[in-house]
C-alpha cells in the first residue's frame, strides 16, 4: 500500500505545482504608482468638498444658524476615527482597509464582517455619486434624459479605471483641482460681497442666542456625512509607493483639508445669511450664491462643480474595487471573480465592471433611498476599526511603551467609538432594515467560504 500511496502523493504534488504555475500566469499584485499628492486627491475627490454648498442649508437649520461650529465638531469627531485608520494603515499596509485591520486584531470572523459591512458602503456609494452627478447634469440640460447622463457617467468612469491607476490618478487630480477652483471662486465672491455689503458678526455665526448644545450636536451628525470616504484612502495601500508613510498622512490630511473647506465656506455663507431659516434648506447654498454673485456666476460655477464631481465617482469606483479584490484574493469572496487582475494594467477589472453595473440601478432609485444603503456600513465599520485600534494599542503595540502612554492613547479610539456609535444611532430606520438584510447575506457568504462553517475563515493575505 505504501508504494501506490507515495505515487499518488507525487502525482498530487505535481498537480499542485501545475495549478500554481497556471496561477502564476495571472498577476496577483497591484502596481505601486501613487505618491502622497495622488493619495490625498483621491480622498478629497471621494469626499467631494464642494458638497458643503449642498448640505449647508440643512446643517445651518439644524444648528439654528451655527453651521461652522457644527462642521468644526464634525471635523474633530471624524479626525478621531481618521487617526485610528492612519495608525492601523501604517501597521498593516494592505488594501483591505477595515477588513484587514479588524481581521488582524479581532480575528478573521470579525474581519470578514467588517469588510462585509463596509462593502455595503463601497458598492452603493458609487451609484449615489453617479446618480447625484447625473441629476445635476439633467437639471442643467433638461433636454437630455437622466438615464443618458447616468450611462455616460458610469461608462466614462469605468473606462478610465479599467485603464489603470496611473491614468485614474492623473484624471482625478485634474478634476479635483477643478472642484477646488470652483469652491475657491465661491469663497472669493462671498468675501467680496461681505467686504462690500457687510455681514453678521463672526461670533453669531459660531454661536447665537438660538443655538444650543443639542441643536449643534444634531447638526454635527448631519455634517459628519460629508466626511464619508476618507477611509477609502487605505484601500490604495498596495498601489502607493511608500504606503507606511503616505497612506496615514493622506488619511489625516484629507480630513483636515476637507474640514477646513467645510468650516471656512460654511462660515462665509453663514455671515452672508445669518440664522438657520430658509425657504428651502436643500437649495440654500444655491440661493446664497445667487444673492452674493449673481445668477450668471452661480450657473457657470455650478456647471464647473458638477463636471468636476465626475472625479468623485472615479475615486469611489477605484477604491471600492480594491477592497473586493483583497477579499477575493483571500478567498472569502469567490477568488475566480473578485481576486483577478488584468494582465495589462493590473486592475481588478471584473470588480470595476461589477460596480459599474450596480451603478446603472441608480435609474430605479431616488437619491434619498440610495443614500440609506451606505451609512449603515460606514459607521459600523468605523466603530469596529476603533475597537481594533484599542486592541492593537494593548496587544500589538510595542511593549516598551509605558502603560500611562497607552492609556492616554486609548482615549482616541474610545472617543472615536462613542462618536461612531452616536452617528450610527441617528440613522433612518430604513438604513437598519437594509443593513440587517445585508448582514444576513454576509452570514450566507461566510458559510459558503467556510464550507458550512466546517473550515476556518481563510487567512488574511499579506501585501
Amino acid at each position: 500500500m505504501s508504494a501506490p500511496t507515495s505515487a499518488q502523493g507525487a502525482q498530487a504534488a505535481q498537480g499542485a505545482q501545475g495549478v500554481q504555475g497556471l496561477q502564476g500566469l495571472q498577476p496577483t499584485k497591484l502596481l505601486p504608482r501613487l505618491g502622497l499628492l495622488g493619495v490625498v486627491f483621491f480622498g478629497l475627490a471621494y469626499m467631494a468638498p464642494g458638497i458643503v454648498t449642498s448640505t449647508f442649508g440643512v446643517v445651518s437649520g439644524a444648528s439654528r444658524g451655527a453651521a461652522p461650529t457644527a462642521y468644526l465638531i464634525a471635523t474633530a469627531a471624524m479626525l478621531l476615527t481618521a487617526i485610528a485608520y492612519a495608525v492601523l494603515a501604517r501597521a498593516y499596509p494592505n488594501a483591505g482597509s477595515a477588513y484587514t485591520y479588524v481581521g488582524k486584531t479581532l480575528g478573521r470572523v470579525a474581519g470578514f464582517f467588517a469588510g462585509w459591512v463596509i462593502l455595503l458602503d463601497y458598492l452603493f456609494l458609487p451609484m449615489v455619486a453617479w446618480l447625484i452627478q447625473s441629476t445635476y447634469l439633467h437639471a442643467q440640460f433638461p433636454g437630455i434624459p437622466l438615464w443618458v447622463w447616468l450611462v455616460v457617467n458610469v461608462g466614462a468612469t469605468t473606462a478610465i479605471n479599467l485603464l489603470g491607476i496611473a491614468l485614474a490618478d492623473r484624471v482625478n487630480i485634474v478634476l479635483t483641482v477643478a472642484a477646488m477652483a470652483s469652491v475657491a471662486a465661491l469663497v472669493v465672491v462671498l468675501l467680496l460681497f461681505l467686504g462690500r455689503e457687510g455681514g453678521a458678526p463672526v461670533s453669531s455665526a459660531l454661536w447665537n442666542e438660538e443655538t444650543s448644545v443639542v441643536a449643534v450636536s444634531s447638526a454635527a451628525a448631519v455634517a459628519a456625512y460629508s466626511f464619508l470616504g476618507f477611509d477609502a484612502i487605505s484601500t490604495l495601500s498596495e498601489e502607493t509607493k511608500e504606503p507606511k508613510r503616505d497612506i496615514p498622512r493622506g488619511i489625516v490630511l484629507a480630513v483636515l483639508i476637507g474640514g477646513c473647506i467645510f468650516v471656512g465656506v460654511s462660515l462665509l455663507m453663514q455671515l452672508v445669511h445669518p440664522g438657520g431659516a430658509f425657504d428651502d434648506p436643500d437649495t440654500a447654498g444655491y440661493t446664497i450664491s445667487i444673492f452674493a454673485g449673481g445668477a450668471a456666476f452661480t450657473n457657470i460655477n455650478n456647471l464647473v462643480s458638477v463636471i468636476a464631481g465626475f472625479g468623485s465617482g472615479l475615486a469611489i469606483q477605484a477604491t471600492s474595487s480594491r477592497l473586493l479584490f483583497v477579499m477575493g484574493r483571500d478567498g472569502v469572496l469567490p477568488r475566480a471573480v473578485f481576486g483577478r487582475l488584468s494582465n495589462a494594467f493590473r486592475v481588478p477589472w471584473l470588480n470595476i465592471l461589477l460596480i459599474g453595473a450596480i451603478g446603472m440601478f441608480g435609474m430605479l432609485l431616488d437619491i434619498g433611498t440610495a443614500t440609506a444603503y451606505i451609512n449603515f456600513g460606514a459607521f459600523l465599520a468605523f466603530a469596529l476599526v476603533n475597537i481594533a485600534f484599542l486592541v492593537w494599542i494593548w496587544r500589538r503595540a510595542e511593549r516598551s511603551r509605558p502603560v500611562a502612554a497607552r492609556a492616554l492613547l486609548s482615549l482616541v479610539p474610545i472617543a472615536g467609538f462613542a462618536v461612531d456609535l452616536y452617528l450610527f444611532s441617528q440613522l433612518h430606520p430604513e438604513a437598519y432594515a437594509v443593513g440587517g438584510v445585508w448582514l444576513a447575506l454576509g452570514v450566507v457568504m461566510l458559510a459558503v467560504a467556510t464550507g458550512g462553517f466546517r473550515r476556518p475563515v481563510p487567512v488574511l493575505s499579506e501585501r
